[in-house]
Order: structure tokens, then C-alpha cells, then sequence
């Protein structure tokens, strides 16, 4: 089955599974907090929909389906950046703000709205590789 598969069309693969799991994780801890921002709606409702289209696009090579995911995976970038800065500024809300050390450890986690991007950088790279 694997046979012949472009290491291209295998990235599109590990990155749509990748960002299922990544948004299974967000999920999870957005829930935990009873979804507080309007922005935790996006990388929970976004990451699941790149990632089925990644899949997608892995196993059937549609143009309309790459051009979609091209825009999707920009968005997928800005989804990280936006949610590393709202990750950085929560840490900061908590008490004692940047200067305990313990807020870096139970604040929002800062590396997986960063996962998030890099998914969707790697995804860019898989389409535009030549």
C-alpha cells in the first residue's frame, strides 16, 4: 500500500493525523476550562477540518480540495500565533503574573498553539514542495 507514495502525499497524511490528535488534546483541556473565550472555539472546530482534509487529500489528489486546504492551512498558522499570544497572556492574568515560575506550569500551555502552526507550516510544505 505505501509503495510509491510521494513522501509528499505521506506528510499531508502524518500532518492530518497529527492535528486530529493535537485537537483532541485542545479540546480537552478548552472544555476544562468551560470554553471562558470566544477563541477557544476555533482550533476546536479548525484543527479536526484540516486534518479530516489533509487525510483526505492524502488519499484522494483533488485540486479544489488542495486549494482549500492551502487557505486552511494559512489559517491553521494564524489559529497558532493568535492562540500563542492569548496562551502568553493568560499566563500573565494568573497570580503573580511572569514572574512565578509556576504559572509557565499550570497557565494555558504555550506549545501547543505553536504545535498547531508548525501542523499547518509542514502541511504548506507537503503542497508547495517541488
Amino acid at each position: 500500500m505505501w509503495n510509491g507514495w510521494p513522501i509528499t502525499r505521506v506528510i499531508l497524511l502524518f500532518t492530518g493525523l497529527a492535528l486530529l490528535m493535537i485537537s483532541l488534546q485542545v479540546t480537552i483541556f478548552h472544555y476544562r476550562q468551560n470554553f471562558r473565550h470566544w477563541a477557544m472555539y476555533g482550533p476546536v472546530v479548525g484543527g479536526p477540518v484540516i486534518g479530516i482534509l489533509s487525510i483526505a487529500l492524502s488519499l484522494y489528489n483533488l485540486p479544489q480540495l488542495r486549494n482549500l486546504l492551502a487557505i486552511l492551512f494559512f489559517l491553521g498558522i494564524l489559529l497558532g500565533v493568535v492562540g500563542s499570544a492569548l496562551h502568553f497572556s493568560g499566563i500573565g492574568q494568573r497570580v503573580g503574573g511572569y514572574g512565578e515560575s509556576q504559572n509557565f506550569l499550570v497557565g494555558p500551555p504555550l506549545t501547543l498553539p505553536i504545535m498547531v502552526a508548525a501542523m499547518s507550516i509542514l502541511g504548506l510544505i507537503a503542497l508547495y514542495w517541488r
